[in-house]
């Protein structure tokens, strides 16, 4: 089983680049791919008629994967503008995008006191409108500047056993999707 896992957050040391490793970690029996280049993929633009070579990388990682993973913080109350800037890419064409009945977990952590709740519901709304199979848990992990230990692990246990629940639900739907 493979997931790949994106962070929203284009941010150095960004918490949910953390929560992505600390979700990595929580099944032996999955590798987990980490994509990276949100920084580097252009502006979405219908009139381009090469598609960016980073673009293509990134549905050829998604298409090669049995789920993705997205953790995505809060900016200005929704999802951060590289993210949707990327989904907005690999959702077209419709019929064919990458993401297309692909399982997809949502998580997020934010400074703020509500874990970046309403970034996840947006990010929630968008994948499914782009026709990903998108998991039903939710994992907002709120104060993030708190809740990680500086060696990146989670302070609190019964955040990393949520954590840990939501990689075997997206496991167990993969699974399901792949029979």
């Amino acid at each position: 089983m493979r997931i790949l896992a994106i962070s929203g957050s284009l941010r150095s040391g960004s918490y949910n680049s953390v929560l992505l490793a600390v979700a990595a970690e929580c099944r032996s029996d999955v590798r987990t791919v980490v994509w990276r280049g949100l920084d580097r993929i252009p502006p979405f633009n219908e009139d381009i008629d090469t598609v960016p070579s980073l673009v293509t990388s990134l549905r050829l990682a998604i298409t090669r994967s049995d789920a993705v993973l997205i953790a995505t913080p809060e900016y200005n109350g929704s999802v951060p503008g590289a993210l949707k800037n990327a989904l907005d890419w690999v959702s077209v064409p419709y019929s064919e995008n990458a993401l297309r009945g692909k399982p997809v977990g949502v998580i997020g952590a934010s400074q703020g006191t509500f874990g970046a709740l309403w970034a996840q519901a947006d990010l929630r709304r968008i994948l499914k409108t782009i026709g990903a199979e998108v998991a039903d848990r939710e994992l907002p992990v709120a104060r993030a500047h708190e809740a990680f230990t500086a060696e990146g692990r989670m302070r609190e246990p019964e955040v990393e056993c949520a954590l840990c629940a939501t990689i075997h639900d997206l496991v167990s739907q993969a699974a399901q999707r792949a029979a």
